[in-house]
């Protein structure tokens, strides 16, 4: 009996995927616990439509996180940190400030897609990458650090 996926099932297949299994499996377990529905013209259609719709969905995110990652190109975002008689700077510039930073702007980021390789414990302009849309948009922020007064 073919079959349409409505949820992951191991050892069966992914959500969307349309497959062959057993009868008894199918009728007893897959639709028992909706994880799946009979393969039918009308449900083949229905498929094919939520598919269609969610592609055009991840284009338009896509396209939103392209636009942002050139608004975000324009923006520098000022941090002031202590510093010492002889130039070491104390403390650095965390995830969460960044993410504070951001917020204040009215740019809504997770503060779990940023990527630093190291922590921002120095005077100047630092790039922070970040995660726009699914790794294939990365966005850049400036962050530059400054002598507090």
């Amino acid at each position: 009996m073919k079959v349409i996926l409505l949820k992951d099932v191991k050892n069966v297949g992914k959500k969307d995927e349309v497959k062959e299994v057993n009868d008894g499996y199918a009728s007893n377990f897959l639709f028992k616990n909706k994880m799946a529905v009979p393969y039918t013209k009308g449900s083949q259609k229905v498929l094919a439509a939520q598919l269609s719709q969610r592609a055009a969905n991840e284009a338009q995110l896509e396209k939103e996180a392209n636009e942002l990652k050139e608004r975000l190109k324009t923006m520098t975002f000022e941090f002031k940190l202590k510093v010492g008689k002889n130039g070491n700077v104390f403390g650095t510039v965390s995830n969460k400030q960044i993410v504070q930073a951001l917020d204040k702007a009215g740019i809504q980021i997770d503060k779990k897609r940023l990527h630093k390789e190291e922590p921002i414990n120095s005077l100047g302009t630092t790039i922070v990458k970040v995660d726009l849309y699914r790794n294939k948009v990365i966005g850049e922020i400036k962050v530059h650090v400054s002598e507090k007064e």
